[in-house]
């Protein structure tokens, strides 16, 4: 019978088969690292002939690795084995857990830097196994699960799946001396020489599994039959639908832009148009969703917007041509006015009207008698959309300060990309829409508070200064700027990912202190409320010695932690009794002899050593003997105690309190809450403050122990610590909504489709988020 139809039925453990599967899978992976390891020195020698200055680490690894190559491989299957094992006894090891695990056993002490990137690197080499052996791995869970006595197996639990792979992989090189770059670089090799061993291995053992007779049913996922193409009449319906669109290079592009469209052409007939012409089904959808249909959309937008002629068009002004055009903004490029750089630090002020004033204010340097220029109206669009573009960007985003000063600086050059190319607006791979992209992730949210910030910082102003200074019409700048800014973000990406490591960690650890905390405190309270009439020294000796040597144990991970902290109950609950029997008259007892050495330890844990302990647990003992001896006044108080309290919990990570009450009430959607529930790890969203402000928050870690999720911005720092409740408080509030993954410039060209006609965006599918009068402070 299966599991799955009977879930109350236990299965025995296979004993014969769980023997086979690693008589087949552990000597594989033992023999495929070793295979592996002998590899490395080879890529390693050429990693040094190109490290110049660097050479050293690399041939220092290359001794290392061969030296320590055999207690490398025996760490390595020690963990794999120790895994196994685990799940023979019927509790299988959690491979996060044994990963985190010697941050644990410190308690609160930070991890150093290179164990954090060691940890970052395998849980790469894991999600890339996880990811090319999925099918496999799903089916190995299930089989390997119910022979090991129907066992719910996962990827963080399974003994031979890739965590636990990755987990070995660090235990493997963690004895061994290697610089931090130098232990990254193996680690990636093992990814590479190790990957397709390990895939033959899932493979064969997910299928000698199946022929033993484990959950024959289990069958291989079989890709669906391909659909029928659609009929013309639906095809452009379904092509409206779909979640993306192409740009003319064949990018892709965001659905919005397609919605869009679509929402536009039937708003102007020209869908109608083109059907009754008899351009129907797909032939329709390609007229209509290009990315002229696009430029055409956002011009015939501007111009309503835009209105009647200008008075200087109509008294016969004479438009700027295009090398006037390019000599007034190359001008602004390099000396900005100081009326244009006001606007760009003010809040509300159109930047492409104060641009436009600027430029014709400019024409008058070129000879043009003032009030007699005017704009192209191609040139008006084009000012028209990169101002709306910055005025966007530059009011949602979380850019203020030196970041704000930086961004606004480029409105200038882009205005001349745009005069250049038009396709900046909609090809996805520009190379100038690709570095605004990431010189706006780099100053989001960047204070310049820590050194990283500020080295950032750095290279964004002199990515910015040597854009100003030599771009003239040659857009080729831009592809070697994006190129040399991308690889510098790659670096500092790496340390914004542990920098996250560390805030989950941190918070964590504050997660079960707390944790501990009411728990200790909990099992005080019942002593206290079950005995009202308890004896002052017991009484002080359970609310703080005793209360917090439990916390500290308690707060501990491993076995001989859980068996601390067991025997510190017994002794509260050994004193309890002892004091029963001292109110039973019982004279004559060597009180508290069997607890003479959990006492010293409680002692010893608040600073409390030899006499002063003795004289401590002498007060307890006198006072049980006074009370045997029904003589309250010979009860003795305890001597002053060192006064050690656990730290607390950081005020600013207790949730709002309005977003608590509103949680608590249950004044919330409860689909929105489950969502969150369900949300992956790694998932963005935009957090809108009570100003319009968003800042783009990454979930990062789930506690297993309050289901609270936290949130880091793009600096891997924490800033939001919630409920599923309370965030689901937070999107009926609209402070929190689904993230635009495309980058900086498409959600703001979303938000210049929202100003242009905001009907139009809202039937598109993309409201425009009104942030609320009332709303709760996000951390």
């Amino acid at each position: 019978m299966n599991l799955e139809q009977n879930p109350s039925q236990r299965l025995q453990r296979d004993g014969r088969l769980l023997a086979m599967a690693s008589e087949q899978v552990l000597p594989g992976l033992e023999q495929a690292f070793a295979v592996a390891l002998t590899r490395f020195d080879d890529a390693l020698f050429d990693r040094a002939e190109r490290a110049g200055s660097a050479q050293p680490q690399f041939l220092d690894a290359m001794r290392e690795l061969r030296l320590r190559r055999n207690d490398i491989i025996a760490a390595f299957t020690a963990h794999l084995r120790l895994a196994w094992q685990a799940l023979e006894a019927g509790t299988p090891l959690s491979a996060e857990r044994v990963l985190a695990g010697d941050a644990a056993e410190g308690g609160l002490s930070l991890v150093p830097e290179h164990v954090l990137e060691s940890r970052l690197a395998v849980r790469n080499f894991a999600i890339v196994l996880l990811r090319d052996c999925k099918q496999q791995l799903a089916r190995i869970d299930r089989r390997v699960g119910w022979i090991a006595g129907g066992l719910l197996l996962d990827a963080d639990t399974n003994p031979v799946g890739p965590e636990h792979v990755g987990v070995a992989i660090h235990q493997a090189f963690a004895g061994v001396e290697l610089t931090a770059e130098a232990r990254l670089v193996v680690i990636k090799l093992c990814e590479r020489e190790l990957t397709p061993a390990i895939t033959k291995l899932y493979e064969s053992l997910d299928a000698s599994l199946a022929n033993a007779g484990v959950l024959p049913q289990v069958a291989p996922l079989r890709r669906a039959a391909a659909a029928p193409p659609p009929a013309p009449a639906t095809a452009m319906m379904q092509q409206a639908e779909q979640a993306q669109a192409y740009d003319a290079d064949g990018q892709y592009a965001p659905a919005w832009a397609q919605r869009f469209l679509d929402r536009w052409a039937q708003s102007t007939g020209r869908m109608e148009a083109a059907a009754g012409a008899g351009r129907a089904g797909h032939a329709a959808g390609e007229a209509l969703s290009g990315p002229g249909a696009l430029l055409e959309a956002l011009n015939e937008l501007l111009a309503q917007r835009r209105g009647p002629e200008p008075e200087a068009a109509a008294q016969g002004g004479r438009a700027l041509n295009p090398r006037e055009m390019m000599n007034v903004l190359s001008l602004l490029q390099s000396t900005p006015s100081a009326t244009l750089s006001a606007a760009i630090g003010e809040h509300g002020e159109s930047l492409a009207q104060r641009l436009k004033s600027e430029v014709l204010h400019s024409a008058g340097q070129l000879g043009m008698a003032p009030g007699s220029a005017r704009l192209e109206a191609a040139d008006e669009d084009a000012i028209d959309l990169v101002g709306m573009l910055f005025d966007v960007m530059l009011d949602e985003r979380d850019l203020a300060g030196r970041s704000r000063e930086l961004i606004g600086r480029l409105i200038v050059p882009f205005v001349k990309v745009a005069l250049l190319d038009r396709r900046m607006f909609v090809q996805k791979t520009h190379p100038a829409r690709r570095l605004l992209n990431s010189l706006a992730e780099a100053c989001e949210g960047n204070t310049g508070q820590t050194p990283a910030e500020r080295v950032l910082m750095a290279k964004v102003e002199e990515i910015t200064e040597r854009l100003v200074a030599e771009f003239n019409e040659n857009l080729a700048i831009f592809l070697t700027l994006e190129e040399e800014f991308r690889d510098f973000l790659a670096q500092h990406r790496r340390k914004v990912e542990i920098a996250e490591r560390r805030a989950a960690e941190t918070q964590r650890g504050q997660e079960r202190l707390e944790q501990a905390r009411r728990r200790a405190a909990a099992e005080v309270a019942r002593h206290l409320d079950n005995d009202p009439q308890l004896p002052k020294a017991i009484a002080d000796f359970l609310s703080s010695p005793w209360q917090h040597h439990l916390a500290l144990c308690l707060l501990r991970e491993g076995e001989e932690a859980q068996q601390a902290a067991s025997e510190a109950l017994q002794l509260g609950d050994a004193l309890i009794e002892e004091l029963a029997e001292a109110r039973r008259n019982i004279v004559g007892k060597p009180w508290l002899q069997a607890q003479q050495p959990g006492l010293r330890r409680v002692f010893a844990s608040i600073g409390l050593h030899d006499d002063a302990a003795s004289a401590a647990i002498d007060a307890l003992h006198d006072t049980l003997q006074a009370v045997a001896e029904r003589r309250p006044q010979d009860e003795r108080e305890l001597p002053e105690l060192p006064q050690v309290v656990l730290p607390s919990v950081p005020a600013a990570d207790a949730p709002a309190e309005d977003l608590q009450q509103a949680a608590a009430s249950e004044n919330f959607n409860h689909a929105d809450a489950d969502r969150f529930r369900q949300m992956a790890v790694g998932t963005w969203l935009d957090f809108i403050d009570k100003d319009g402000k968003v800042q783009a928050g990454k979930l990062s870690w789930v506690s297993p122990i309050s289901g609270r999720l936290l949130f880091v911005n793009r600096r891997g720092v924490r800033f939001c610590v919630a409920s599923p409740e309370e965030l689901a408080v937070m999107v009926q509030l609209g402070r929190l909504r689904a993230h635009a993954s495309d980058g900086a410039f498409d959600s703001a060209m979303q938000g210049v489709i929202d100003r242009l006609d905001p009907g139009v965006a809202a039937a598109a599918g993309d409201p425009v988020v009104k942030p609320p009068v009332q709303a709760p402070t996000v951390h």
